[in-house]
């Protein structure tokens, strides 16, 4: 969909367009490893399935979507806390591969890349110490 729109409104892709893999790839990892850790909690407690909705809901409130995170926090020692959330760096990513933003956001990625890896692999371990279990519990 984004294809057409772009060629209906005039906008001619620039290089900054061949990022968009990478951070769609950074979104997947970081979705699976979620997804991971939280299946394996479902499964040895019930009512996580209930506490997913809203913990996806403050994520989302907390991830500059609607908003660019250099708007909203200016004190360079709140942005590095800030960056700790895996969809910060993939956010402003997409605004910059997209919009043309003048700031490339080269650390808010690295760090997004470096939680996104954290929580995929600690997701991974998890699974398979509990997959073990399953059937057990189920």
């Amino acid at each position: 969909m984004l294809i057409p729109m772009m060629l209906f409104y005039g906008y001619a892709p620039t290089l900054n367009t061949l990022w968009l893999m990478p951070l769609l790839f950074l979104t997947f990892v970081t979705a699976f490893g979620m997804g991971l850790w939280f299946s394996a909690l479902n499964v040895q407690f019930r009512d996580v399935k209930h506490a997913v909705p809203f913990l996806v809901q403050i994520w989302f409130f907390a991830t500059p979507i609607v908003y660019s995170a250099a708007d909203r926090i200016t004190d360079p020692k709140w942005m590095a806390i800030y960056s700790l959330n895996p969809m910060v760096g993939v956010a402003e990513g997409f605004r910059w591969a997209l919009l043309g933003l003048d700031t490339k956001p080269g650390p808010m990625i690295l760090m997004s890349a470096l939680v996104s890896a954290t929580i995929f692999v600690g997701g991974l371990f998890y699974f398979r110490r509990m997959e073990k279990t399953f059937a057990d519990v189920v």
